[in-house]
């Protein structure tokens, strides 16, 4: 784990090109869009679907997939997880259709991620540390449950998100990008939804990113070097 200095800034925010998802599957390929630069996003949009076929993920990414593509485009990162590997405990959710055809791709990707170029590390962390990552080095892209995530914003604003997720779709990708610690709120992008930055309690986040499914799957991005 890198070493986080003891000061960050109360308010961050970074900015980025917002991109909302065109399926129900690709919220983790449309973060990734939105954390690279124009050069690198013209050759993502305009490779698509070679890049789905060579990542053999189809419409099932898993964090790992993501990872390899991050790989792919050399984009700094680590994932952080709680579970190396597929965990077996998801076999039997509705959420995992796939999961038997998943299997085998997503753990020979986790027992070659390091001859790969993919740093993994099995641990769990608490959300300071996600603002000190912030505050330090990046964007964080994180898997969370679809059903517990809200936004303070939108909600007073009653603004809706463009594309729906269905309720038994329950895994779904954000971009962390800021937080308000005077407000003690994160700041992040949905894929789902239009260019917007939405805000969410400390606590609401912990809860959507801990439930049950997501394995606590983190990809710590860096805009600046460790």
């Amino acid at each position: 784990m890198e070493d986080l200095p003891n000061y960050v800034p109360d308010i961050l925010e970074h900015p980025l090109v917002h991109f909302s998802q065109r399926y129900d599957w690709d919220c983790g390929l449309a973060c990734i869009l939105m954390i690279l630069d124009r050069r690198q996003r013209q050759t993502f949009l305009s490779q698509f679907q070679q890049i789905c076929d060579e990542g053999q993920f189809g419409k099932s990414t898993w964090t790992i997939d993501l990872c390899y593509v991050l790989k792919d485009f050399n984009v700094p990162h680590k994932y952080l997880t709680k579970t190396l590997g597929a965990n077996p405990n998801h076999r039997v959710n509705d959420y995992y259709k796939s999961y038997t055809l998943d299997m085998l791709r997503v753990n020979n990707k986790f027992r070659y991620a390091e001859q790969n170029g993919v740093d993994v590390k099995q641990c769990t962390v608490n959300y300071r540390f996600l603002i000190d990552h912030l505050g330090t080095y990046g964007n964080i892209i994180l898997l969370i449950s679809a059903s517990l995530l809200y936004c303070d914003l939108c909600k007073f604003n009653k603004l809706p998100c463009e594309i729906r997720i269905t309720p038994s779709y329950m895994g779904h990708y954000i971009v962390l990008c800021g937080y308000n610690k005077k407000l003690q709120k994160f700041m992040y992008r949905n894929p789902a939804c239009k260019d917007k930055v939405c805000y969410i309690p400390y606590q609401a986040l912990d809860r959507a990113r801990k439930a049950n499914g997501t394995d606590e799957d983190i990809i710590l991005l860096y805009d600046k070097a460790t």
